[in-house]
């Protein structure tokens, strides 16, 4: 009697065992798809805000427009740099007035004030966000390190038009400007050092 217990108990404790392994085993592989998901997500919002101008981010546009129209928007540049890197960086003129459909050509600085190679990247977005569904880049240096050496200035140029389907849409009818708006950010190849060890070449 007490061997068949003690074999009913060991059947007992293997399925047991069996049981929390599978359950180990799923929240491992939840956990596994999380960690996936999280990484991926970054990417995936990116793509999906240049595609579509969600959150206020300029479309990536590959041919101009056709046509021209004669209503004419102001567009105006701002230049930010996150505390993590010190560069200066700004646009070489304030704004400018575009007419709709028009590719524009501007151009920003940057200058690395560290006394060593820093690399930048750059994000974007456009305010009031609702124009960026219109707002369309042909060139330009966001998403893509920037590497300068110390003390190395580098000219940046941003091709952009705006376009013409902007003068059907009823709630941008009295649009009169647009503010596209730069932030550079260290990139973590950024002479795997962090800011507080490197030295600025200008005060």
């Amino acid at each position: 009697m007490q061997d068949a217990q003690k074999s009913a108990a060991r059947v007992e404790g293997a399925e047991l065992a069996r049981r929390h392994a599978r359950v180990g085993l799923a929240c491992g592989a939840f956990v596994a798809c999380m960690v996936g998901a999280a990484y991926a997500a970054v990417p995936l919002y990116d793509w999906f805000c240049r595609t579509t101008g969600f959150g206020g981010t300029p479309l990536v546009a590959t041919m101009a427009p056709t046509k021209t129209l004669d209503r004419k928007i102001t567009v105006t540049f701002d230049a930010n740099v996150d505390a993590s890197l010190a560069w200066r960086f700004g646009p070489e003129q304030r704004s400018v007035e575009v007419k709709i459909g028009e590719t524009k050509l501007v151009h920003y600085a940057a200058t690395n004030e560290w006394t060593a190679p820093t690399v930048g990247t750059a994000s974007y977005n456009v305010s009031p966000p609702q124009a960026a569904a219109y707002f369309n880049k042909m060139q330009c240096f966001c998403f893509t390190e920037q590497k300068l050496g110390a003390g190395e200035r580098m000219d940046m140029p941003v091709a952009f038009f705006i376009d013409p389907a902007i003068a059907d849409d009823p709630e941008l009818k009295n649009l009169r400007e647009i503010t596209l708006s730069y932030t550079f950010f260290a990139s973590r190849k950024t002479d795997g050092r962090k800011s507080a060890d490197l030295t600025r070449t200008t005060q």
